[in-house]
């Protein structure tokens, strides 16, 4: 076949002009299929034939959602990319070598005891690469500007490979070993993709060995039923991997079925995986995954939608709205000015540098973020104009704001998501939208968003519903404590770097910030694959008015004897920390870290305890008895207000460590970073030990010692093991944890409840109330406020006694998964 011609300096690529150059629309290949009639033989058919021929229209659709459309490939980025992905492609060109059990050196999938061991999950991943490989050689090919466009040995080579895998370990004749996931979703994947690709120089016989292989790893019993690992994100990898068989061997029945058994998806669940009401997103029964599987189920319907809409095929089921507002319920909430908040990713968060990585660059919160941003534009395509416009608002706010690690500058981002969010970034149409003002409570995965137009936070818990984290494929090795009540926060100059500076590999995983945790050690991998550790307290969640909120953790430590009550309290500069009840027998130390800031490989950033400097010595470790605030330029303020202050710890120290450490299938390439730490010691097996600070990221010494000295700013109303409660008066805030029955302040609660109170200037009350333990069948709550009337009440109020006090009597709230219950009055 003779190559494209080069393409026009300055004009962008034609995705359609490139398709017929290589001829990307020709006929479907002649199959029969069981209970089908006959398909359409093979032909040099004209394109008004061709256009005719839906099959082929699909494999074009799919073509430009691999390789992208409308853009130079003279022009940066899309120059270089399109040079390194050659380059890449040339190398594995090179070094190709077919031979019984591999078609690389040094990447065997010949098993010697074929099983579902991990030693076997190796051997089937290798298979997966080998595939992956070819894949990218095809795209190379296929693409403009790769200096192996249209490269005839690069292509035979591209089909020798696919018929050596074929021949060797994937076809019907086979048995399936190690991870099902590489024999289901992995390998389909990349065959399909490279056989839409490679379409017209395939014979009718090598693709129907390809799709027949299909069928066999991913039969059509793979969807059957919505259980097992066929949920969730998992679940619409499945149905891609029908849809494209189906797609490439000419069968409407496949296409058919997998959009049909895409439909489980779309209903918001109550239980396992899946998206929530609320916004939270569960894989694997018990782990937030929002920016893992949840990513990958955004990517994956987005693109499936595009490939199907106006076709014979196109989803019209009416509950794929529900998928579509999940982009602001859910996605939204976890992404900060271009990163993906990391207690959203588990797994993913220990993959960062990996040994092949060609340009040496650790994934990490940005560039998980970036492929999302570009699939909330492409699922935005099948959206209303309103929502198509918020969401392109929204994307370009984070693409402008992201000064650490910008998605245009990612070389490792594909090139069609670079092209898709180049187009909106040079769109001077779209106006971006700033971060929102907003509290967020996800119960159904115990976490918390809290976002400022200056700074964003989060909180990562754990619960019997909900696991401290998740251990599997030799992955987040030390990840166990990340549901401790991790506290994370970004400001909007500064601290967008703490995550994403190789953090998970150099960070004491005993040192999360905000955690309440045991030293007791625990070994690498603590519960074993898939163990998802989980203690047996019930009471965590919290509630809000949309701006501020309350939220609590009943902790148990991981293995551990270990117990706390922990509140935050989220205001509009500030939050109020406070702990109770931290009781342990482990025979070892107890702390609460107020935090541990990343400084980078050099930093120097200044530490103030009561406004007095402090050494910048590393390794230096300093205890002050009577500390009333303390700041760190740059970063934060801590305040104290205890009477007499609080004893804080402070440490300096350089960390070093590797992916590999925490990651067996990453580098063992060691980075060294700067920390410091501030945590509270608790002593050894500590009994009804308490913490309280305030938390003001991005504010100044100033500030923090304003805010320390005022001693009106801030009342303690409960401060037990039995219930949390402050009052901020400037701000009209009231929140209570009651852990147990009693009354706090100006507030009696019949019941476990999390309690909010908003006084507002207009001369109304807001108050929020919820259920995280899911336990209260009644719950009656008295504010002893004058109350003249009731503005609105939630349904859950069966019952409303105003005057000199108000009364509230809710029903049943255990089965409401801790959603917030509201109430609005105005005070007498």
């Amino acid at each position: 076949m003779t190559p494209p011609p080069s393409p026009p300096p300055s004009p962008p690529w034609s995705r359609r002009t490139f398709l017929a150059a290589t001829g990307g629309t020709a006929l479907a290949v002649g199959l029969t299929e069981p209970g089908t009639a006959a398909a359409t033989t093979r032909t040099q058919a004209s394109a008004a034939a061709q256009a005719d021929d839906e099959f082929a229209v699909l494999r074009a659709k799919w073509r430009t959602l691999i390789l992208g459309e409308g853009f130079s490939p003279t022009a940066e980025p899309f120059k270089s990319k399109l040079a390194t992905l050659g380059t890449q492609a040339a190398g594995f060109q090179a070094t190709m070598a077919p031979t019984a059990g591999s078609l690389w050196p040094g990447i065997s999938y010949a098993d010697p005891s074929p099983d579902t061991d991990q030693e076997s999950y190796g051997y089937s991943a290798r298979m997966n690469d080998s595939f992956t490989r070819l894949n990218t050689m095809a795209q190379a090919y296929a693409q403009p500007g790769t200096g192996l466009t249209g490269d005839a040995a690069l292509k035979d080579a591209v089909i020798a490979g696919l018929d050596h895998l074929h021949s060797d370990v994937y076809n019907e004749n086979k048995a399936r070993f190690g991870n099902w996931w590489n024999f289901q979703i992995g390998s389909p994947q990349a065959l399909m993709d490279t056989a839409v690709l490679l379409y017209d120089h395939l014979s009718a016989e090598q693709i129907a060995s390809y799709c027949r292989a299909v069928d066999k790893f991913l039969p059509d019993s793979a969807v059957a039923q919505y259980t097992g690992t066929s949920t969730g994100a998992n679940r619409v990898d499945l149905c891609r991997g029908i849809i494209l068989r189906g797609v490439v061997g000419g069968s409407a029945a496949k296409i058919q079925l997998g959009r049909d058994a895409l439909s489980p998806v779309f209903p918001y669940v109550t239980s396992g995986d899946g998206f929530y009401a609320d916004g939270s997103f569960i894989q694997h029964t018990n782990v937030p995954y929002i920016g893992g599987y949840g990513a990958v189920l955004h990517d994956g319907l987005g693109r499936l939608f595009a490939l199907l809409r106006d076709s014979t095929w196109q989803v019209s089921d009416p509950g794929s709205q529900l998928f579509l507002d999940t982009v602001e319920k859910a996605i939204a909430p976890f992404i900060y000015n271009g990163l993906m908040m990391d207690n959203v990713s588990s797994r993913g968060i220990s993959r960062g540098l990996t040994v092949s990585d060609p340009f040496q660059l650790p994934q990490d919160d940005h560039t998980r973020a970036h492929s999302v941003m570009a699939s909330v534009l492409l699922v935005g395509q099948g959206a209303s104009p309103e929502e198509q416009a918020r969401w392109k608002a929204m994307v370009k706010g984070w693409l402008q704001r992201d000064y650490y690690g910008p998605a245009l500058k990612n070389p490792k981002l594909s090139l069609v998501n670079t092209a898709r969010l180049q187009t909106l970034f040079d769109d001077d149409t779209v106006k971006a939208s700033p971060e929102p003002t907003e509290h967020r409570v996800f119960s159904n995965m115990d976490r918390a968003t809290h976002r400022r137009r200056d700074w964003g936070a989060s909180v990562s818990m754990a619960s019997k519903r909900i696991a401290h984290y998740e251990f599997g494929n030799g992955e987040h090795a030390r990840g166990y404590h990340t549901g401790s009540g991790w506290l994370s926060w970004w400001g909007d100059d500064h601290g967008l770097e703490q995550y994403s500076d190789t953090f998970w590999p150099t960070v004491d995983p005993y040192r999360l910030p905000g955690i309440t945790v045991s030293k007791k050690p625990l070994p690498d991998g603590f519960g074993g694959n898939w163990g998802n550790p989980k203690p047996d307290t019930a009471w965590v969640g919290g509630t809000t008015d949309g701006e501020f909120g309350v939220t609590g953790q009943h902790l148990r430590g991981v293995d551990s004897t270990m117990t706390a009550r922990k509140s935050w309290f989220w205001l509009d500069d500030s939050i109020v920390c406070l702990g109770a009840g931290i009781t342990s027998a482990d025979g070892t130390a107890v702390e609460t870290v107020i935090d541990n800031r990343n400084l980078g490989a050099s930093g120097t950033a200044r530490l103030s305890l009561n406004g007095i400097a402090q050494p910048g010595t590393q390794g230096r470790q300093t205890t002050r008895a009577h500390t009333k605030w303390a700041h760190i330029a740059g970063h934060a303020g801590y305040v104290f207000p205890e009477a007499g202050g609080s004893r804080v710890s402070a440490l300096r120290e350089e960390r070093t460590g590797a992916w590999k450490d925490i990651n067996t299938g990453s580098s063992p390439t060691s980075f060294t970073r700067r920390y410091l730490t501030l945590w509270q010691d608790h002593g050894t097996d500590p009994q009804d030990a308490s913490y309280v600070y305030i938390l003001m990221p991005g504010a100044s010494e100033l500030r923090t010692a304003a805010r320390a000295i005022d001693p009106l700013w801030l009342q303690i109303l409960a401060h037990t093991a039995q219930q949390h409660g402050i009052r901020v008066p400037s701000l009209g805030f009231t929140g209570i944890n009651f852990w147990e029955a009693g009354t706090v302040g100006k507030v009696t609660a019949s019941a476990p409840a999390s309690v909010q109170i908003r006084e507002k200037r207009d001369g109304t009350a807001t108050i929020s109330v919820a259920d995280p333990s899911r336990t209260v069948t009644g719950l009656t709550l008295t504010w002893k406020r004058p109350v003249k009337s009731v503005l609105s009440k939630a349904p859950s109020v069966t019952d409303v006694q105003t005057g000199s006090s108000l009364t509230l009597t809710f029903g049943d709230l255990s089965g409401s998964y801790g959603t917030t219950h509201q109430v609005k009055v105005r005070p007498a």
